[in-house]
Protein backbone atom coordinates (compact mmCIF):
# COMPACT_ATOMS: atom_id res chain seq x y z
CA UNK A 1 0.00 0.00 0.00
CA UNK A 2 1.01 3.43 -0.74
CA UNK A 3 1.28 6.23 1.31
CA UNK A 4 -0.20 9.82 1.89
CA UNK A 5 2.42 11.55 -1.18
CA UNK A 6 5.12 11.18 -3.83
CA UNK A 7 8.58 12.77 -3.24
CA UNK A 8 10.54 14.62 -5.25
CA UNK A 9 14.84 14.75 -5.93
CA UNK A 10 15.08 17.82 -3.77
CA UNK A 11 13.23 17.04 -1.37
CA UNK A 12 14.79 13.50 -0.80
CA UNK A 13 18.28 15.45 -0.97
CA UNK A 14 17.31 17.88 1.46
CA UNK A 15 16.41 14.90 3.97
CA UNK A 16 19.54 13.45 3.37
CA UNK A 17 21.91 16.44 3.74
CA UNK A 18 21.98 17.99 7.03
CA UNK A 19 23.46 21.05 5.17
CA UNK A 20 21.04 21.87 3.01
CA UNK A 21 18.89 24.88 3.71
CA UNK A 22 15.40 22.80 3.39
CA UNK A 23 16.64 19.57 5.71
CA UNK A 24 14.84 21.23 8.85
CA UNK A 25 11.50 22.01 6.93
CA UNK A 26 11.40 18.69 5.25
CA UNK A 27 12.09 16.31 7.84
CA UNK A 28 9.54 17.94 9.83
CA UNK A 29 7.25 17.75 7.06
CA UNK A 30 8.18 14.09 6.24
CA UNK A 31 7.91 12.49 9.85
CA UNK A 32 3.65 12.70 9.82
CA UNK A 33 4.13 11.19 6.23
CA UNK A 34 2.34 7.79 5.59
CA UNK A 35 5.06 5.60 4.16
CA UNK A 36 6.07 4.55 1.66
CA UNK A 37 5.87 7.74 -0.12
CA UNK A 38 5.70 7.27 -4.10
CA UNK A 39 8.72 8.76 -6.64
CA UNK A 40 9.75 7.55 -10.22
CA UNK A 41 12.38 5.86 -11.80
CA UNK A 42 12.97 9.22 -13.07
CA UNK A 43 13.75 10.93 -10.02
CA UNK A 44 15.86 8.01 -8.17
CA UNK A 45 18.03 8.18 -11.16
CA UNK A 46 18.21 12.30 -10.32
CA UNK A 47 19.23 11.33 -7.46
CA UNK A 48 21.67 9.17 -7.63
CA UNK A 49 23.08 11.81 -10.32
CA UNK A 50 22.93 14.67 -8.28
CA UNK A 51 24.97 12.52 -5.48
CA UNK A 52 28.00 12.55 -8.13
CA UNK A 53 31.06 10.28 -6.16
CA UNK A 54 30.96 11.26 -2.66
CA UNK A 55 31.02 7.11 -1.09
CA UNK A 56 29.70 8.74 1.77
CA UNK A 57 26.34 10.44 0.20
CA UNK A 58 25.92 7.44 -2.02
CA UNK A 59 25.72 4.50 1.18
CA UNK A 60 23.30 7.11 2.69
CA UNK A 61 21.07 8.05 -0.38
CA UNK A 62 20.88 3.98 -1.07
CA UNK A 63 20.03 3.28 2.89
CA UNK A 64 17.28 5.27 2.34
CA UNK A 65 15.91 4.09 -0.55
CA UNK A 66 16.16 0.17 0.96
CA UNK A 67 14.38 1.30 4.43
CA UNK A 68 10.73 1.15 2.64
CA UNK A 69 10.48 4.92 3.42
CA UNK A 70 10.02 5.45 -0.77
CA UNK A 71 8.48 3.19 -3.12
CA UNK A 72 9.05 3.27 -6.99
CA UNK A 73 5.32 4.26 -8.44
CA UNK A 74 4.13 1.69 -10.95
CA UNK A 75 4.52 3.04 -14.68
CA UNK A 76 5.35 2.82 -17.62
CA UNK A 77 7.64 5.85 -19.05
CA UNK A 78 5.49 6.90 -21.87
CA UNK A 79 3.13 7.78 -19.26
CA UNK A 80 4.74 11.01 -18.62
CA UNK A 81 3.69 12.27 -21.70
CA UNK A 82 -0.12 12.26 -20.66
CA UNK A 83 1.18 14.51 -17.89
CA UNK A 84 1.52 17.47 -20.02
CA UNK A 85 -1.46 18.90 -21.38
CA UNK A 86 -2.82 18.33 -17.29
CA UNK A 87 -0.13 20.26 -16.06
CA UNK A 88 -0.95 22.82 -18.42
CA UNK A 89 -4.58 22.91 -18.02
CA UNK A 90 -3.93 23.68 -13.95
CA UNK A 91 -1.22 25.89 -14.66
CA UNK A 92 1.79 23.98 -13.60
CA UNK A 93 5.11 24.11 -15.38
CA UNK A 94 7.45 24.15 -17.36
CA UNK A 95 8.92 21.04 -15.57
CA UNK A 96 11.61 18.82 -15.91
CA UNK A 97 11.32 15.09 -17.03
CA UNK A 98 11.79 13.74 -13.69
CA UNK A 99 8.98 15.76 -12.44
CA UNK A 100 6.20 15.07 -15.37
CA UNK A 101 7.53 11.61 -14.49
CA UNK A 102 5.31 12.44 -10.41
CA UNK A 103 2.45 13.90 -12.22
CA UNK A 104 0.97 10.72 -13.60
CA UNK A 105 1.03 8.50 -10.70
CA UNK A 106 -0.59 10.91 -8.61
CA UNK A 107 -3.54 11.08 -10.65
CA UNK A 108 -3.61 7.33 -10.93
CA UNK A 109 -3.84 7.14 -7.24
CA UNK A 110 -5.47 9.93 -6.20
CA UNK A 111 -2.87 11.39 -4.36
CA UNK A 112 -2.82 15.19 -4.02
CA UNK A 113 0.48 15.95 -1.85
CA UNK A 114 3.67 15.92 -3.94
CA UNK A 115 6.77 16.66 -1.10
CA UNK A 116 9.30 18.65 -2.81
CA UNK A 117 11.46 21.90 -2.62
CA UNK A 118 10.77 22.75 -6.30
CA UNK A 119 8.07 24.76 -6.48
CA UNK A 120 9.06 26.29 -10.19
CA UNK A 121 8.38 23.12 -11.91
CA UNK A 122 5.29 21.54 -9.72
CA UNK A 123 3.85 24.51 -8.70
CA UNK A 124 2.50 25.67 -4.97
Amino acid sequence: MAGDALIDTGAILALLDRTDRWHEVCVDAFRPLRLPLLTSEAVLTELFHLIGDSRHEMETAWRFVRSGAIRPAKSRTQNCWKSKPYCRDIGIGPMDFADATLVHPARREGLRTIFTVDHTDIGT
